[in-house]
């Protein structure tokens, strides 16, 4: 029977990629994204740097398959989710509360988008995320929409705040969350907020 060690060795390229884009993951929820470099990933997977190159051209080409990791997540644990839900308000509760376990989980992650979009325009991953970032907007702009249609929400509710909204209440928790060196009290919270959060964009019975 092979050891762990010896398995590893027989990675597939696919499998050795996945394994560099959740190192990364790791790190950056250990310290600065910005201030990451190959060879501590290389370190962390049991390779040299050499042959991490073998699998990525560049540092760019490793953290633009880190974004795309990012958005195909967003696909499997928020959109898919929101769009076989019952109605437009369980699936703005599903997207809050999926995005909060993602961000429980991977703690990295907020902290690799914020250090993207203030890097400059002529980034490689910058617009990987600004484009995640929009279909984001889109799809609670679509939710919050059904829910108008349904009756549940009022229907006089400004939309765009309310996006901006659910947007900063996530990261709000995320940030306060950090500071405070505990990430489960994202999972714990996150219901409780939405909660309050919901009781403002329903729509009231006239009395």
């Amino acid at each position: 029977m092979k050891t762990n060690d010896e398995r590893s060795r027989y990675l597939s390229a696919a499998e050795r990629r996945a394994e560099a884009v959740a190192a990364v993951v790791d790190l950056a929820a250990e310290r600065n994204p910005g201030s990451i470099t190959t060879t501590e990933i290389a370190q962390k997977m049991g390779l040299t740097q050499g042959a991490l190159f073998r699998h990525f051209a560049s540092k760019g080409a490793l953290m633009k398959a880190v974004m795309e990791w990012v958005s195909g997540q967003f696909s499997a644990r928020l959109e898919k989710p929101a769009k076989g839900a019952a109605s437009g308000l369980e699936g703005m509760e599903l997207v809050f509360l999926g995005h909060a376990r993602f961000v429980a989980d991977h703690p990295g992650v907020p902290r690799m988008i914020f250090g993207e979009l203030q890097r400059g325009k002529t980034s490689v991953t910058r617009p990987l995320v600004e484009s995640f970032l929009g279909r984001y907007r889109k799809l609670l702009r679509g939710l919050i929409e059904r829910g108008k249609e349904e009756g549940a929400l009022a229907v006089d509710l400004d939309v765009e705040a309310a996006i901006t909204l659910f947007i900063g209440m996530i990261q709000g928790l995320v940030m306060q969350s950090l500071m405070a060196g505990d990430m489960g009290r994202i999972r714990l919270l996150a219901p409780r907020i939405f909660a309050i959060y919901r009781r403002g964009i329903e729509r009231r019975a006239r009395r």
